[in-house]
């Protein structure tokens, strides 16, 4: 059975979403998260893209690491 490497990328595709490093750092840029906004929070997912973001940190699942690294680069002020 192969395992299937969750990265960054992969998680964008996941969501349904240009999954390439220029589309995601451009996502990251026009989407920063103010600090007490919440990842699944956010108002431009959709509600499934949300319902699976909170699912994975809440259950610890699979894709926990690597939404949490979403979480942190979307909540980094821009440089």
């Amino acid at each position: 059975m192969e395992l299937q490497e969750h990265t960054i990328n992969t998680l964008f595709a996941q969501l349904g979403l240009d999954s390439d490093e220029a589309s995601i750092d451009a996502f990251i840029e026009a989407h920063p998260l103010p600090e007490g906004v919440k990842l699944s929070d956010a108002d431009f997912w959709s509600e499934q893209q949300a319902r699976f973001l909170k699912e994975e940190l809440v259950q610890d699942a699979e894709w926990a690491t690597v939404v949490d690294e979403l979480n942190v680069r979307m909540h980094q002020s821009p440089a």
